[in-house]
């Protein structure tokens, strides 16, 4: 292979030297950083950087049929991530570019935060912490977290962990999910329950279905009107599943009491009226990551960029498109 290099645009990697990028270069691997202007690489950054490079440990920087076909060198995207919704997936096997995801590295990570947005909101952490700060000292009653009703929209591995977590609080469970694990189901005392079901009885409604066309606003202003008032709604997800316009209207007038969101319509969020609003939680899209799982992503990352290297198969968990090593 002539190309020798791998394109690091992972911006939390920019001005640190992680140590598991010296797996590349103990490999022989030429590292090359770029982050973009804004941040994230923009389609002509992308095709700026790929000149004699065979592999990306990729962040959300789109790969576009543009991309690829500037791209001849190109072998495989690795994202340090799950998603691959910035990735023209059937561009890239045409183009017999593997893309593989870091599936495993950080399920367990995404459950951790859903769930303590989950107990910020019902608990009402946020609120008090204001109270306080703002030189009152009084008691407000607020819904236990303790029996209530969670709602888990997709019941993939980071479902399955959240309803784990939820089991330790003796929740009752409601899943929607067109594709369920029985077994783990019945393990866990789930109900299985349409959509609209779920979001009319839930206490607590939280997201883990991927951003697919069909999804896009999933949430939307006639489903948010189906939840209780007293109900919270936490997105770890995909921005793209909530429709942001009508959940706000919904949290403005109290139809709502509140939400946990890391991710957005549109990213990175630098305003919104969210921001005026005092009954939601908002992070920056990083609810899948800390230290360990850090590692755990940029290793199985590494493993696909390495394999496509040695002419190998990635781990098929973690790979998108077959027919891309074929179409080579």
């Amino acid at each position: 292979m002539g190309a020798n290099r791998v394109l690091v645009t992972v911006t939390h990697v920019y001005r640190r030297e992680a140590s598991y990028l010296r797996r590349l270069k103990e490999a022989g691997v030429e590292v090359v950083r770029r982050i973009g202007q804004q941040g994230k690489l923009s389609e002509d950054e992308v095709i700026e950087s790929l000149p004699g490079v065979f592999g990306t440990l990729a962040g959300s920087e789109p790969y576009t049929e543009r991309v690829f076909r500037s791209a001849p060198d190109l072998r495989v995207i690795a994202r340090w991530g799950v998603g691959f919704d910035a990735i023209d997936v059937p561009a890239a096997t045409r183009h017999g570019v593997a893309v593989c995801t870091a599936v495993g590295g950080n399920h367990e990570t995404v459950a951790d935060y859903a769930v303590a947005l989950m107990c910020a909101l019902q608990r009402g952490l946020l609120p008090n912490h204001r109270l306080i700060t703002g030189g009152a000292w009084r008691t407000e009653f607020r819904p236990a977290i303790w029996r209530a009703t969670a709602g888990i929209v997709g019941l993939g591995r980071i479902g399955q962990a959240v309803a784990r977590r939820c089991r330790g609080f003796e929740m009752r469970i409601l899943a929607h999910e067109p594709y369920p694990d029985l077994a783990f189901v019945r393990e866990q005392g789930i109900e299985l329950v349409p959509l609209d079901d779920l979001l009319r009885r839930a206490d607590l409604v939280t997201l883990h279905c991927p951003a697919t066309p069909e999804n896009r606003h999933l949430i939307n202003r006639e489903r948010l009107a189906l939840m209780k008032p007293s109900a919270y709604l936490v997105n770890t997800a995909r921005g793209t599943l909530i429709d942001e316009a009508a959940l706000h209207e919904a949290l403005a007038a109290r139809r709502l009491a509140g939400a946990g969101l890391d991710v957005f319509e549109k990213e990175p969020l630098t305003a919104s009226p969210l921001f005026a609003l005092d009954n939601v939680i908002l992070s920056p899209h990083l609810a899948g990551i800390d230290e360990t799982s850090e590692a755990a992503m940029a290793n199985l990352a590494i493993d696909a960029i390495l394999a496509v290297r040695r002419g190998e198969t990635p781990a098929r968990e973690g790979l998108v498109n077959p027919d891309a090593l074929r179409a080579r």
